[in-house]
């Protein structure tokens, strides 16, 4: 998505240009988007926008309808390029792409150079590194409760 146009439709039906998705800040614990930073121009600084703003996605751009008021910009991390380790430690690669619902901003899967993560495996995101779980895909299911 990066790169693509940011349009913003008016009160009378018309569109205008905001700017260009600069980066789209992922909270991979809960396996969402959270919020699109655009890029306005040099001179001109950049904004970021929930994704709850989002109304469609399209290979012509992102259509957003503009918050009511200032929206508080959460910590970016750069998931793309983002060495991947496992909860053990290990070196899985580093991450090409992320797959996500365009209408919901759910992740689905993180492609990595070592093949794709689907989103149950994210534990988080660092300064350092995306950390996955070492196992499968879900979380371990809990032993029964004891009885008695």
């Amino acid at each position: 998505m990066r790169g693509l146009p940011v349009l913003v439709t008016g009160a009378r039906g018309g569109v205008r240009r905001l700017g260009t998705v600069e980066a789209l800040t992922f909270d991979v614990v809960a396996g969402a988007v959270t919020h699109v930073r655009v890029r306005r121009g040099r001179l001109r600084g950049g904004s970021v926008l929930p994704w709850s703003a989002v109304q469609a996605v399209g290979p012509e751009g992102i259509r957003v309808r503009l918050p009511d008021g200032p929206v508080a910009a959460p910590e970016h991390r750069e998931l793309i390029g983002r060495p991947v380790l496992t909860d053990a430690g290990r070196a899985r690669g580093t991450v090409l792409d992320a797959a996500f619902d365009p209408a919901t901003g759910r992740l689905e899967v993180v492609r990595t150079t070592c093949g794709a993560l689907p989103a149950g495996r994210l534990r988080g995101l660092g300064d350092h590194a995306l950390v996955v779980r070492s196992g499968p895909g879900r979380p371990p299911v809990p032993p029964p409760a004891p009885r008695g």
